[in-house]
């Protein structure tokens, strides 16, 4: 049976779009869990690699008989997110594309590629560079006291959630192309903002950022920033006029 046009598709069948597309993108999610579960300890080693710089010796702990089991399925499947990252931006834009101009449609490609690589970059910016400058900050006060025996499934949870929360921060640039797309957001009202953004950087770093410290969280805070003013670029490479301007400049034009 033919899907009915966007245009006059009811709220129920935009629900249905929305169910499809939210299937499609867990069957490609257990897809890739079921691969990286063959590499499940090579996975478990990588994620684990922060912590085992600030620590070369750590041994990790676990307290219950599925502890180990559950938690390499966590990492497989979380690693599985990654992997899948493109097919479930393309699900996103399929969605969203219905409502787009046919010119506007072609820029799949470019929300898909830049949404990937800004989603994996936020990762890797995590897992290379601030973890292993917090866990090093963290260690400085255990002193010769305290031995850090560390239970590994909370280790999972604090670096998988920090990661993930990273790579939505770094879709910044990606939402900002749509916006201004659609026309919703131009480079001069992005940048009367700014001041606004950098409070919104610091306060997203405080509740990412595991650490209460100012040091790290303007570690975090400053790359954000930074990929505001990305954003901004990319609103005035792609952007187009609010439709209130082009109104405007219409209306000036014929009354002239």
């Amino acid at each position: 049976m033919p899907r009915p046009h966007p245009d006059r598709m009811s709220f129920l069948e935009h629900l249905e779009e929305l169910r499809v597309r939210l299937i499609h993108s867990l069957v490609s999610l257990c897809v890739t869990f079921a691969l990286c579960w063959n590499w499940h300890e090579q996975i478990f080693h990588f994620l684990t690699q922060p912590l085992r710089k600030a620590y070369p010796d750590i041994k990790f702990i676990f307290t219950s008989p599925q502890e180990a089991l559950v938690l390499y399925m966590k990492m497989s499947f979380f690693v599985g997110i990654f992997i899948a990252a493109p097919y479930i931006l393309y699900q996103v834009w399929a969605f969203i594309a219905p409502g787009l101009y046919a010119h506007e449609k072609a820029y799949a490609l470019p929300f898909i590629l830049f949404g990937s690589f800004f989603f994996i970059a936020g990762g890797a910016f995590g897992h290379f560079y601030m973890f292993p400058i917090t866990f090093r900050f963290l260690g400085s006060y255990g002193g010769t006291d305290m031995q850090f025996l560390p239970k590994v499934d909370e280790y999972y949870t604090f670096y998988s959630w920090f990661l993930l929360g990273l790579g939505l921060v770094f879709q910044l640039p990606v939402v900002i192309f749509v916006l201004a797309r659609i026309g919703l957001v131009t480079p001069m009202f992005l940048l009367r903002q700014f001041k606004f953004a950098v409070l919104g950087s610091f306060i997203i770093a405080a509740v990412i950022t595991p650490t209460p410290d100012v040091v790290n969280q303007t570690m975090l805070a400053l790359p954000m920033c930074g990929l505001y003013l990305l954003g901004v670029g990319v609103a005035w490479l792609f952007g187009r006029p609010r439709r209130r301007e082009v109104t405007s400049a219409v209306s000036t034009e014929v009354s002239e």
